[in-house]
């Protein structure tokens, strides 16, 4: 695994592969957009979609945690994708199985706007809710982007997605990291998400998730 690192407003920040943002200084581990249960929300739904995805996702946020012994994890709103995803019985089993595993660790939801939908989660993941604007200073936390006079942004909410072009006219879309002077929007956490085409100007880079590696990247 090959972070990438940047400093922001004086503050170390690691953008990782595994698709989560990590502040040493506090020992913060920061992710959007994780749309648990989106899947068993679809299938109630009639739509015949595989399952396993929390789980997959679950490991990818193990390695994460592994790798940065983070102590807090902040989410970025859209924890659940839907409140029929929040109360689903396999969902619920797999979430509550992984949250006795990790009890030492303290989370906290600044509320999207799929959370307001979906519900709070359940009082036994011991998930502390708040809504946004969150403060971490030097940092604003919110759901969606938008300036703030009170410090700099992370947010969530756009999923965005680079399209790097190569020889043959191949093309593939891959989640990235949007960096601004004010504002970082960071890829969506869910495997089972998809991705809005974003691209770089004068006033943000983008840095893209390639397989195990963050790197620079440039879009046509």
């Amino acid at each position: 695994m090959s972070d990438l690192t940047l400093v922001v407003r004086g503050e170390t920040l690691h953008l990782m592969p595994e698709r989560a943002a990590f502040w040493p200084a506090a020992r913060t581990l920061v992710v959007a957009d994780v749309h648990w249960g989106k899947a068993a929300a679809l299938r109630s739904a009639g739509v015949p979609v595989p399952g396993g995805g929390t789980a997959d996702d679950l490991a990818r946020l193990d390695s994460a945690l592994e790798r940065t012994d983070a102590r807090r994890l902040l989410v970025l709103g859209d924890l659940f994708h839907a409140r029929a995803g929040r109360i689903a019985t396999r969902t619920l089993a797999t979430l509550r199985a992984w949250r006795e595993r990790t009890a030492g660790l303290e989370i906290t939801l600044v509320r999207g706007n799929h959370d307001r939908h979906a519900g709070d989660p359940p009082p036994d993941l011991r998930i502390n809710c708040v809504d946004a604007p969150a403060h971490a200073p030097p940092f604003v936390l919110r759901h969606e982007p938008a300036a703030s006079a009170d410090g700099y942004v992370l947010a969530g909410h756009v999923h965005p997605g680079a399209v790097l072009r190569g020889r043959g006219r191949r093309r593939e879309r891959l989640p990235c990291f949007v960096v601004g002077r004010n504002t970082m929007v960071l890829p969506a956490f869910g495997g089972f998400t998809g991705l809005a085409t974003v691209e770089s100007d004068d006033a943000r880079a983008l840095y893209v998730i390639a397989g195990d590696d963050v790197l620079p990247t440039f879009t046509e």
